[in-house]
């Protein structure tokens, strides 16, 4: 060892400064495309479906406030000089407001436009208050119901990269500085990607000092030495920043999961640096020589933090079944990093320890008879009450059943927001105020090669559908193909709110037929396809869960099959927004499959370590516990499984069966020295019991960090895991020594 240690520390000297060099190739990424399900046939369609459209997500929403009413003219002048400056900032293809708005009139010469808003004559504001408020094409998308709001729509990028997104939000909040609106509320992917992105970095940075700090204390109390605590720190910290910067020289970038990783690092570092330390000072208080207790510890605990490692990586790797990019690149660059830490630990932490002599390393106090005591206390409460463990083991299972029928998959958008930030308060206020964030689209297909969606018939299909679904109050800011000739009926009856409506016969529609064709392509991209074969109806929805919008979709899709005449049309949902909801479905699947290989594949680890089936099933139930517990608190506390959540249970596998490899390796060297199965699990006890316990506790508080985050999803994520590890061990403690007893006879 002596002989390899300076080049092993000059290795990792070199590594760290290219690590370095990596952490500043760092990207973070967000958008809702890098959860949409790959391979998906409704994605596919989606995909080929806005080849000949506009996408979805190609908007962004200003909506700027004036109480009592946005009817002031000082106000609306502001707001229409505004939509007309905002055209110029950088990512802006177009802008629409009321203030430049114009109704169709017919004349007895022709077809004119009146405004919505005489902008130069408050005396008809009144009038044209009433005209708008009483308009279903503007209130909810360019005004709000009370008439407090009056909303800016401008045309963005679809897939809009991050870079646009920051030049759009840095220019438009520039130019908002410039006027005196009372408030102002933003709404669209790129609002959300930048601030969202923001947000990474902020979790990445807060969750990686939290758990330094958090680690430094616990290092303090173990060690009490400044060289013993500098070994640890130093070792973690390496571990962190190799990590990290490998990231960075793969060119893999940070998405909305991000937050965990320095979390995860600092934690599965600190787990095998206090079973190395703990066994090497172990080793030094026999008697060993520096050399000697190294060896020892590389042997014994090397080899049972390998399989550790290796079985945590496995949990992580499951994740690659999921058809979700960033749940998948998760699971990659988790595993990446644990093997990392590892690594670090078995070469660098050692060849430091080499150097170090026990009274450097660790301050022994009183500390030492309380481990004593309370793991002492633990094994004789596993002897003299197995009737409670086993009561205990029962209820808990009963329990747990119970809550994971009581799962939810019903996915919000606001549950997954940034508590207390700019970015939700918007968020909220559109869906309070208007018309939303959730795209709904159903794609109209003629199925006769020579109908087109404008035919008479055609139309009116489209329009049962469209009136079909504005019933529901959750369904808003609906638009299709037949609102210009809705528009030209009402252009045709003194534009009287009651005439916004279809032709009521043929001939009639034949006449309007003229004055639609008239209108430019350019301006019905959005609805109808160049051949005009295919229409889309567009709506956005209030933020009502994945789960009840499907029950929506399914009660429309029957509706659709009893009362249109599916002869001439195909009708399909489609958009963005049912995309995304697909996830729930797939995360149940994924999630199940993915556990089920990750535990195959960790039994196959068990079998060529123990190689005894026994020692199989001693390994697996106290696993199996946590992870019932997780989904019962999923049930329990009305957590909603989500894309972010679902890891929870690869991290909780992965995690939790690492004291469970420690316990059972220190039980089988026991028992390989000829001691019988109760004096091995009572030595079990005092050598290893200590240093599960204390991973344990530093896990439980490691992830409890989390709850130092601002978003939702990772303080979920934080108060899943630190719970049910901290079950992991009571499983462990209190499972184990009855399954030995009962299974190694």
């Amino acid at each position: 060892m002596r002989r390899y240690r300076l080049p092993v520390l000059i290795g990792f000297g070199l590594y760290a400064a290219l690590a370095i060099y990596g952490c500043f190739r760092l990207t973070f990424s967000f958008d809702f495309q890098q959860f949409f399900p790959r391979g998906d046939e409704d994605l596919d369609f989606f995909v080929e479906f806005i080849e000949e459209f506009e996408g979805d997500d190609n908007f962004l929403l200003v909506a700027l406030e004036r109480e009592p009413s946005v009817f002031d003219s000082s106000f609306l002048a502001q707001a229409n000089d505004f939509a007309i400056r905002v055209r110029d900032v950088p990512g802006v293809e177009g802008a629409q407001s009321l203030t430049s708005f114009g109704y169709p009139i017919k004349t007895p010469f022709a077809i004119t436009t009146i405004p919505a808003i005489h902008l130069d004559d408050p005396s008809r504001y009144p009038a044209d208050s009433a005209r708008i408020m009483a308009d279903e094409r503007f209130v909810g998308n360019l005004i709000n119901k009370r008439g407090t709001a009056l909303v800016t729509v401008l045309k963005t990028p679809s897939l809009i990269g991050l870079d646009q997104s920051r030049a759009l939000i840095q220019g438009l909040d520039s130019l908002v500085a410039t006027y005196d609106f009372p408030a102002y509320h933003y709404l669209g992917p790129a609002y959300f990607q930048t601030e969202l992105v923001d947000l990474q970095i902020r979790e990445v940075v807060v969750s990686a000092v939290v758990s330094g700090l958090l680690v430094t204390l616990v290092m303090f109390f173990l060690f009490r030495r400044p060289l013993g605590i500098a070994v640890a720190l130093v070792s973690i910290a390496l571990g962190l920043l190799l990590f990290m910067g490998t990231l960075g020289l793969l060119g893999r970038e940070l998405n909305a999961i991000a937050a965990l990783y320095p979390v995860l690092m600092i934690i599965v570092g600190t787990s095998d640096v206090i079973h190395i330390m703990s066994k090497y000072i172990d080793e030094l208080r026999k008697g060993l020589s520096k050399e000697a207790a190294i060896r020892v510890s590389m042997k014994e605990i090397g080899l049972a933090t390998l399989l550790t490692s290796l079985t945590t990586a496995v949990g992580f790797a499951s994740l690659l079944t999921s058809r979700i990019n960033p749940i998948r690149d998760f699971g990659i660059n988790a595993a990446l990093g644990v093997m990392i830490a590892y690594a670090t630990v078995i070469l660098f932490t050692t060849a430091l320890l080499s150097y170090l002599s026990v009274d450097q390393i660790v301050k022994i106090g009183r500390q030492q008879a309380f481990w004593d005591r309370l793991l002492e206390g633990t094994y004789q409460f596993t002897q003299r009450r197995p009737g409670w463990i086993k009561s205990g083991a029962v209820a808990t299972v009963l329990l747990c059943v119970i809550g994971i029928s009581m799962i939810t998959t019903n996915y919000r958008i606001e549950s997954t927001l940034p508590k207390n930030r700019k970015v939700t308060e918007d968020f909220l206020f559109f869906e309070r105020e208007l018309a939303g964030f959730r795209p709904f689209e159903l794609a109209i297909t003629t199925k006769d090669s020579t109908d087109q969606v404008t035919d008479y018939d055609v139309l009116q299909e489209i329009g049962k559908i469209e009136d079909y679904v504005k019933v529901f109050p959750f369904v808003q800011s609906t638009a299709s193909i037949t609102a210009v000739y809705r528009s030209i009926n009402q252009a045709f009856n003194n534009n009287r709110p009651d005439a916004y409506t279809l032709p009521a016969d043929a001939g009639r529609y034949r006449q309007y037929r003229t004055l639609a064709d008239r209108v430019p392509d350019v301006n019905l991209n959005l609805l109808v396809s160049k051949d005009r074969r295919k229409a889309r109806i567009t709506s956005r929805m209030d933020d009502i869960g994945a789960d009840s919008i499907k029950v929506f979709l399914d009660n429309t899709t029957a509706w659709i099959n009893t009362h249109v005449d599916t002869g001439l049309v195909d009708i399909r949902s489609t958009g963005t927004g049912l995309i995304i909801d697909k996830n729930a479905e797939y995360i149940r699947r994924n999630l199940l499959q993915g556990l089920g290989i990750a535990i195959v594949i960790v039994c196959g680890l068990m079998a060529l370590l123990f190689r005894n089936w026994r020692m199989l099933v001693v390994s697996l139930i106290p696993n199996l516990l946590p992870l019932l517990i997780a989904g019962a608190m999923l049930g329990y506390l009305g957590i909603e499984l989500e894309a972010g959540v679902s890891i929870v249970f690869a991290v909780i596998f992965g995690i939790a069966v690492d004291d469970t490899i420690h316990f059972l390796s220190k039980y089988k060297l026991a028992r390989r020295r000829g001691l019988d199965v109760t004096e091995a699990i009572h030595l079990t006890f005092r050598e290893t019991g200590k240093a599960i316990v204390l991973t344990s506790v530093v896990l439980f508080f490691g992830f409890l960090v989390m709850l130092f985050s601002i978003s939702p999803p990772s303080v979920t994520i934080g108060l899943l895991i630190s719970l049910t590890l901290a079950s992991a061990l009571v499983s462990d403690l209190l499972l184990i020594p009855l399954l030995l007893r009962w299974l190694d006879r």
